[in-house]
């Protein structure tokens, strides 16, 4: 019945009533709020058949407002200011804002990219709050279920594309990573000295093979994966004292072989791809959210993905 009853009025009456209510007085509310007076009078017609009130009543004092009107004047100032302030763009101030922004990606990923990041929001957003998430199979669907704000990925959405957001981060080539001993490590890298290699990989699902595989098949060549891993952050200890050799985007087999006895090398220019490219994903419910604008912002103007 309550919904039957708005759906009756006109919202925009309400404004109108409440500078009636406070002015008392037709033509005054009309220049007021820049209406002509017929059209406050039709209005205040409208307001008296939709609250079955007269509203206001002529005395020898004056216009004066009803007991129900009396009634209207109290509830109806707090409704209007919720009103506007729920029509009106929220209000963003990173210096005082205290949201929690959850992100996922891979482990190496998040400590690839995020801890610069973190440093300079921290600066100009000091109570803001971060959390990390760990990532399933597939980041995307965390983002559809609303799990996350951001997603950190090299990836590119299988389904619900049309509404995902995403902005380039960073992109980077590919390369090899081994032990510095390793015989390979010494000379420039064959072909047929790369697919004759020992290979390790990184595979999320653990099945299938990885997009090297299909370039070594369009060259007519094939390689030996020995050892399949669930994530990045062993990688360096399973190459280092070994033959084995991973392929891997250069920013990421940088950041692996920090501190270990492991070197980079250059694909054949026969098994060369294009760069890697990560993206930071977010859905569409957040897009035009201030906080996701800001932090969106921040990332733009810093040099952190370059780092």
């Amino acid at each position: 019945m309550l919904h039957l009853q708005l759906r009756q009025l006109d919202l925009n009456l309400l404004v109108i009533l409440d500078v009636l209510l406070d002015v008392r007085h037709v033509s005054q509310t009309a220049e007021q709020l820049n209406m002509s007076q017929p059209g406050v009078s039709r209005a205040l017609a409208k307001l008296r058949e939709a609250f079955d009130d007269p509203i206001l009543v002529r005395t020898s004092q004056g216009m004066l407002l009803t007991a129900r009107a009396e009634q209207l004047r109290l509830a109806l100032k707090p409704i209007l200011t919720d009103l506007d302030r729920m029509v009106q763009t929220p209000e963003f101030d990173p210096a005082t804002d205290r949201s929690l922004i959850r992100i996922t990606g891979l482990d190496l990923e998040v400590g690839l990219y995020f801890p610069q990041l973190l440093k300079q929001l921290r600066l100009q957003a000091p109570h803001m709050r971060f959390e990390t998430v760990r990532q399933e199979l597939d980041s995307f669907p965390m983002l559809e279920r609303d799990e996350v704000h951001f997603s950190l990925s090299g990836l590119h959405p299988m389904h619900a594309e049309h509404a995902l957001h995403r902005k380039l981060l960073d992109e980077t080539p590919v390369v090899c990573l081994m032990w510095n001993k390793n015989p390979l490590a010494q000379r420039p890298l064959r072909a047929e000295d790369y697919a004759r290699a020992p290979h390790g990989m990184v595979s999320l699902t653990g099945r299938g093979p990885g997009s090297m595989d299909h370039v070594l098949e369009r060259v007519g060549l094939k390689r030996s994966v020995a050892l399949r891993l669930a994530g990045f952050s062993s990688v360096a200890d399973f190459v280092e004292g070994t033959d084995l050799i991973f392929t891997l985007p250069k920013k990421v087999a940088e950041y692996i072989a920090r501190g270990r006895e492991l070197v980079l090398c250059e694909l054949p220019d026969a098994l060369q791809q294009p760069p890697v490219r990560f993206y930071l994903y977010w859905h569409e419910r957040y897009h035009r959210d201030p906080r996701i604008v800001w932090l969106r912002e921040q990332m733009g103007r810093s040099a952190w993905m370059h780092a």
